[in-house]
């Protein structure tokens, strides 16, 4: 008798990219990710047989929970990182930093400043999807003139712990600038996707294949 597969998955060692194929015309052809889970977790493709979950079904999955979480859910739990490696409200550095963010960066310091931008706003993160620190970041950023980022960037940098992070200065504040636009701008652009539907989707195919 033979030996059923062995389902413990096997260390997965290097990260691999793989590619996940949207609306495949071949469904009957595994593509690169179904393939890389039957790999990494030692499992035939139609595993288990004549059972309702496959591999397949699982790089599904995966593959829906990434299109629709990535974006928004890793960017919130970046800008999290990012306001974790400023000094606390409440403290005595953070009650000196943050006016020094206030003063620094005018009136658009409000939209991120904790006497304005405390309360339940991070906890909304952690709990789900909100978008409301995001927006509230790329608002600041937005409202910023060209001096004022100068100045702000200067305030980040010289609060930044160049033992932990490896920079500081005004060339470590303006990288926590740019990391925090981008990352909250992922996560307003994935927010659209809340209001799209699969017409929506369908519509956008259809006038690419056409263009």
């Amino acid at each position: 008798m033979l030996a059923g597969p062995s389902i413990g998955p096997k260390p997965l060692g290097d990260s691999v990219i793989v590619n996940r194929r949207v609306g495949s015309e071949q469904p009957d052809e595994h593509d690169e990710l179904e393939q890389h889970l039957a790999t990494k977790l030692n499992v035939p493709l139609d595993w288990p047989e004549d059972g309702a979950l496959t591999a397949s079904h699982v790089a599904a999955i995966a593959a829906a929970t990434t299109c629709d979480t990535a974006y928004n859910h890793a960017a919130n739990g970046h800008l999290i990182d990012l306001f974790a490696a400023l000094p606390l409200p409440g403290t005595a550095e953070g009650k000196d930093f943050w006016e020094r963010i206030r003063d620094a960066g005018g009136s658009a310091a409000w939209n991120i400043h904790p006497a304005n931008m405390g309360g339940p706003f991070f906890d909304r993160i952690h709990n789900g999807n909100e978008g409301g620190i995001a927006s509230r970041v790329l608002s600041f950023l937005g409202e910023l003139t060209p001096a004022q980022r100068t100045h702000v960037a200067e305030a980040i940098g010289s609060a930044l712990d160049h033992g932990t992070v490896g920079v500081n200065g005004q060339y470590g504040g303006e990288l926590w600038l740019r990391d925090a636009e981008m990352s909250a701008w992922r996560v307003v652009l994935a927010s659209r996707r809340e209001f799209e539907t699969a017409e929506d989707r369908e519509r956008f195919f259809e006038a690419w294949r056409r263009a």
